[in-house]
């Protein structure tokens, strides 16, 4: 049976706030297929952030049912969670979110160490996928030392590493756009 990557079924999400409970999700239905490229738009405050920190397996709701590619993932645990969002779903961040003392390489690493992966072909991976978003000569630099497309790129690259199924990318720039092939399967959602 085939699942859409993205099930959510009746999410709510809601915090305390000086005593009072403010809901950020009031019954959120959506459904997202394999290759399928959505965006979600809506003024501030209206829970834009909170619904993709859900879809990312970044937050749990507080009632209702997500279903990621058929996974229910309320059932996992924080660990199981993390091994989810690391192999299987990239971010690009609004800020970036890039570790400010790791070179841009180091940071790219990042979900490869976590994954287990190392040695030659995790290192050939990381550069390769640095000179895939046109900025593999400028590997060894710090986040500070790149513009904001540069670090924007970066966190691209970053979120592609592990070839996952679904990129979550918080207000995208138009740069975002821009990745080439081979990442374009990827950046869709494959």
């Amino acid at each position: 049976m085939s699942y859409p990557l993205i099930y959510c079924d009746q999410l709510t999400k809601s915090y305390p706030l000086n005593g009072v409970e403010v809901k950020a999700l009031n019954g959120v239905d959506l459904s997202v297929a394999e290759g399928e490229m959505v965006a979600i738009m809506g003024a501030s405050g209206s829970g834009k952030s909170t619904l993709m920190n859900i879809i990312g397996c970044m937050a749990r709701s507080t009632s209702g049912r997500y279903l990621f590619a058929g996974e229910d993932v309320s059932r996992l645990s924080s660990d199981e969670l993390a091994g989810l969002r690391n192999r299987r779903i990239g971010f690009v961040f609004q800020k970036y979110n890039l570790l400010p003392r790791m070179s841009i390489w180091e940071n790219v690493m990042l979900p490869l160490i976590y994954g287990g992966e190392g040695g030659l072909p995790a290192r050939e991976k990381v550069q390769g996928a640095l000179e895939q978003v046109g900025i593999g000569s400028l590997a060894n630099n710090q986040p500070n030392q790149m513009s904001g497309g540069q670090q924007q790129r970066a966190a691209i690259a970053r979120a592609l590493i592990n070839d996952p199924q679904l990129i979550v990318a918080d207000e995208p720039d138009p740069p975002f756009g821009w990745v080439p092939a081979p990442w374009t399967r990827s950046a869709a959602g494959k």
